[in-house]
């Protein structure tokens, strides 16, 4: 379906840089091409003709209902926003876990795997604490489209959030701050998922003032760009962009977005598989593109994207250094658990598997990881019935489109406040809202619950440096926490 809109984007002249065109622009589009080539004006009957084009293209359009872009990320329709939002209640979630298939720890497979059609979601096994509830409270309003919240470790309790169209907005002690930290929007194209997409602070940014952000510009090109902050550090100099990364991208979604310093110091940069649909160019397999991996950069020098020696791919034939990992499809969020520092990334699905893939802290120095996209989605072959995994990671844990449509990559919580979630990974799904946490019980075996449900367009997680978790949503103006519901 994603390359049938796309040729209706290209016919009907849509790619043109505004946000959209109403039906009669349409037509008077192909009906002005018409009248320019032969240079007469279009006649009743190439009018009826036209109009009848453009009823059957809102037919072909509406017919393809939700499925239409199903991991479109950022949408533009705040609404307002409810003072909380109410968790599953108990018998809804016994109901939800209903014909879920236990996959367990296994993550590497290396044998050839016949299609599952009922793998849904990792081990219905309840916690060993039992299954906590959660919901979240309102901590600040007044936000538009809302992709990032994150906390620089700089001794402050300020909380930054990302909007989709170019503005970074600083919260603290739960109040918006009147004027924004940076605002690019005349840099960012913000059409369909593309955008502002996040922001990472340099680790000595309190001594270099350097912070990065990752956005597609109004070429619907990726860029990685380094910025200063100001001498007020609540705002940061708005001149003092330098562009590191430009990535072609050959269409407007799947444009990954995530940006994280791990561990190791070094920067990761998460690239979807270029967009479409199904990765025509078979770019996640493809160790000669950017696209559909996970880059990793040395920013020792903040003005400069250097390629760290450890790079699985330096001096090899055949391969960018610059990779780190493969077989990604669109990585819209991934995050390094702030004690361990194991990685662990969301990865959107394409028909039928939303996927979280881990990474264990030990193995960001090894061999290069491939996460099998587009031979694999999720623990599944990709429109086949076999396929050969071998050499390929498999997820940790998944869920079926009968559960949402795309994910939204959370954090391991590490906070004092929430014990119930110690040590658990939360993430969600913006279709349905509803919010998983995932462990490693005793055995080493990955399970996954469903904690509760928040129809707020599940967008980001977010985390501070006290370990409490955040969430923003493109169906809200407001910045959420994540806390448990006290039990009775």
């Amino acid at each position: 379906m994603g390359l049938i809109i796309e040729v209706l984007d290209v016919s009907l002249g849509v790619r043109t840089g505004n946000r959209c065109f109403s039906p009669p622009n349409w037509g008077m589009w192909i009906l002005g091409l018409e009248a320019k080539r032969d240079g007469r004006a279009p006649t009743i009957r190439e009018m009826f003709v036209c109009n009848c084009l453009m009823i059957l293209a809102v037919v072909l359009l509406a017919a393809c209902g939700p499925d239409m872009f199903p991991d479109t990320g950022p949408a533009e329709y705040p609404v307002d926003s409810p003072t909380h939002v109410v968790p599953l209640k108990l018998a809804e979630m016994e109901t939800s876990r209903e014909n879920k298939k236990r996959v367990g720890s296994k993550a590497v497979v290396d044998q050839t795997k016949e299609t599952s059609p009922d793998s849904i979601l990792v081990s219905p096994a309840p916690f060993v604490n039992g299954i906590p509830r959660v919901e979240l409270l309102p901590v600040t309003l007044g936000l538009n489209d809302p992709v990032q919240v994150m906390s620089p470790d700089d001794g402050t309790d300020r909380i930054l959030v990302a909007e989709r169209l170019g503005l970074i907005w600083i919260v603290q002690s739960g109040q918006r701050l009147a004027e924004p930290f940076l605002d690019i929007r005349h840099k960012v194209g913000s059409g369909r998922e593309q955008g502002l997409l996040s922001l990472a602070f340099h680790p000595a940014a309190s001594t270099n003032g350097s912070f990065f952000v990752n956005y597609t510009n109004l070429d619907g090109d990726t860029v990685i760009a380094r910025y200063r902050i100001g001498e007020d550090p609540n705002r940061a100099e708005q001149n003092s962009g330098l562009i590191l990364l430009r990535i072609e991208q050959p269409f407007r979604n799947h444009n990954g977005g995530q940006i994280m310093f791990g561990p190791d110091g070094f920067l990761y940069v998460g690239m979807g598989d270029g967009g479409s649909a199904h990765d025509p160019y078979g770019y996640g397999q493809d160790l000669n593109s950017r696209l559909g991996k996970i880059l990793r950069f040395d920013v020792s020098n903040p003005d400069v994207l250097a390629i760290p020696s450890s790079n699985p791919f330096v001096g090899k034939q055949g391969a960018l250094d610059a990779i780190w990992a493969y077989g990604v499809r669109n990585p819209w969020r991934f995050a390094f658990d702030q004690e361990t520092g194991d990685l662990y990334i969301g990865d959107v699905g394409q028909d039928h598997i939303e996927e979280v893939n881990f990474v264990s802290r030990d193995q960001l120095e090894g061999p290069a990881l491939n996460f099998g996209w587009n031979v694999m989605e999720g623990s599944e072959c990709f429109k086949s019935t076999e396929c050969d995994w071998s050499g390929m990671t498999g997820p940790v844990a998944e869920y079926s489109h009968a559960y949402g449509c795309s994910i939204t990559g959370g954090f391991v919580y590490r906070g004092h406040v929430q014990h119930e979630l110690n040590g658990i990974y939360l993430y969600g799904d913006w279709c349905s809202g509803t919010i998983w946490g995932l462990a490693q019980d005793v055995q080493g075996e990955w399970q996954a619950e469903i904690l509760g449900e928040a129809d707020v367009g599940m967008s980001s997680f977010g985390q501070d440096k006290s370990g409490n978790i955040y969430v923003t949503g493109t169906k809200s103006d407001t910045l959420y926490r994540l806390v448990v519901v006290p039990s009775d």
